[in-house]
């Protein structure tokens, strides 16, 4: 299916569907400690002409003389291909091309929905997703009132209530980035989940160190009576709005900022001419005794797709060395699980 390939810079995979393909985040996750390749691959179309994709590879050390090469939601592949037999082909080619010291490739395909969403051998499960496989999805291409009128009553009423009590919802500037920030370590504390250091978020709206493509990457804050109470963070890209980060105080949850914030985002999205909302990340079902049970029910109240994709796969290159990561991941998953939850991107 592969009819060639080259290596080419991080700009070419400003083509991208997703974000996450995007020479954007690869320049952005290179700031933090990962290795970036990034490739054109011709995929042979029976269909039509050939079709050129971009595909981006974080790399990263695991320990010394050990990395893990990474593709976030790709690949990306022609409309009429059979997805795992693509797979298979380009694991089967990155494995002759990777540096020697690549223990696996961990995938987490796009593609979603699919009547089996399991990978046969030689792939294996991951012990941990780095991408949240389950999500819901707004489609914006419909008035807002029919937007707004699918959501469930209470979140319709929910959405403005903020306003009412006099809460201010406004997009700020990314010198307020410490004000989320600060919001986020509550969060973090509350409900148990990890985050990024400050320099992390800062670096995200910062604009000089990438040439190419620019995500409308927004800060959205929650404020009453001069204090902040809630924040989110959002991506604008093409078509598509990727909720990121939320945060919220542990004062005045009673007045429901979080959801008027969504609405915010929701509305700014449609007006920039997006066609989906992406919340981002759910439980794979409404279980009571997730330990994220609350996220499920606050993202699917506002309507929309839920989604499922596969999560990330593994296809092993060096199987000792692989059991050994994957017994270290599988500890480590149940510890964050004993502390309740986890959040990577």
């Amino acid at each position: 299916m592969i009819k060639s390939y080259r290596k080419t810079d991080l700009f070419a995979c400003d083509e991208s569907t997703s974000f996450l393909q995007s020479g954007f985040w690869g320049a952005f996750k290179s700031l933090f400690g990962w290795e970036v390749l990034a490739f054109l691959l011709e995929w042979e179309n029976l269909e039509k002409a050939s079709e050129i994709k971009p595909l981006l590879i974080l790399r990263r050390p695991l320990i010394s003389g050990c990395a893990l090469a990474y593709i976030p939601w790709g690949p990306e592949l022609p409309d009429s291909y059979n997805h795992i037999e693509a797979l298979l082909e380009l694991a089967k080619l990155l494995e002759t091309i990777l540096p020697k010291d690549t223990v696996l490739i961990r995938f987490d395909p796009p593609w979603y929905n699919m009547t089996q969403n399991e990978l046969p051998p030689p792939f294996i499960r991951s012990a941990a997703d780095i991408q949240p496989p389950d999500t819901v999805v707004l489609n914006l291409s419909q008035p807002l009132e029919s937007i707004i009128s699918q959501m469930k009553p209470k979140w319709r009423y929910n959405s403005r209530l903020a306003i009412k009590k006099g809460v201010k919802i406004y997009q700020a500037g990314p010198e307020r980035i410490m004000d989320f920030y600060d919001l986020l370590k509550e969060t973090s504390k509350r409900d148990g989940i990890s985050i990024h250091s400050l320099e992390y978020y800062k670096t995200l709206f910062e604009k000089g160190w990438y040439k190419g493509e620019i995500p409308d990457i927004r800060l959205y804050l929650a404020e009453h009576d001069d204090e902040i109470i809630a924040g989110i963070v959002t991506l604008f890209r093409g078509g598509q709005a990727v909720y990121l980060y939320g945060a919220s105080s542990d004062k005045k949850r009673n007045l429901m900022a979080s959801y008027s914030l969504q609405l915010k985002a929701i509305e700014d999205a449609k007006s920039n001419g997006c066609i989906y909302y992406d919340f981002f990340g759910i439980p794979p079902n409404d279980d009571p005794s997730h330990p994220m049970a609350g996220l499920y029910r606050f993202k699917t109240g506002f309507g929309g797709k839920i989604i499922n994709r596969p999560g990330s796969w593994d296809y092993p290159l060096r199987p000792f060395i692989y059991r050994l990561f994957r017994f270290a991941e599988s500890s480590r998953k149940v510890i964050w699980t004993l502390k309740k939850k986890k959040i990577e991107r």
